[in-house]
């Protein structure tokens, strides 16, 4: 497997749940990093009409030095003051692992990791008038894009 989405203490059920349906239709991997603003557990999964979780390649982690101690790759940051686009990186390259980490939806990655990772900020363009795009979409946006940099292996 070579793209990885990774949601760091995700909040907003909607968002995590749209990106899971985005990888269980792009055979693409979903990290997510605890603690969630929201369970997974079998009876709301249920509940929630996710008839696809199934179908998704999801890993839990009880925090950020357990999810890096276990992945190894390139690991892309997306945050709203990156400066370079997000087309300008090679994703191409399907023995590497490509991972693209998404801070919670409120307050983002830790300030920490991303001072020691600013070569790796992604950005998608957009105008001044919002402040970003929906977290879900932008997964979606990059998943794809990686996914066309490799000539959508295993799509249809």
């Amino acid at each position: 497997m070579a793209i990885h989405v990774v949601l760091y203490q995700p909040e907003i059920p909607a968002n995590t749940a749209n990106i899971a349906r985005t990888c269980a239709a792009t055979e693409t991997a979903l990290h997510l990093i605890r603690p969630l603003g929201f369970s997974t557990d079998e009876k709301m999964i249920k509940q929630a009409g996710l008839d696809f979780w199934q179908l998704v390649n999801i890993t839990y982690y009880d925090s950020l030095d357990d999810f890096f101690s276990k992945n190894k790759g390139e690991f892309y940051y997306i945050e709203t003051f990156g400066e370079k686009p997000h087309s300008s990186f090679d994703f191409s390259d399907v023995s590497k692992e490509h991972y693209f980490m998404f801070g919670k939806e409120t307050t983002g990655l830790p300030k920490d990791l991303l001072e020691k990772n600013k070569d790796h900020f992604l950005r998608i363009p957009m105008n001044d008038n919002a402040r970003s795009l929906n977290l879900s979409n932008t997964a979606a946006i990059l998943v794809y894009e990686a996914l066309r940099q490799q000539g959508f292996p295993n799509l249809k």
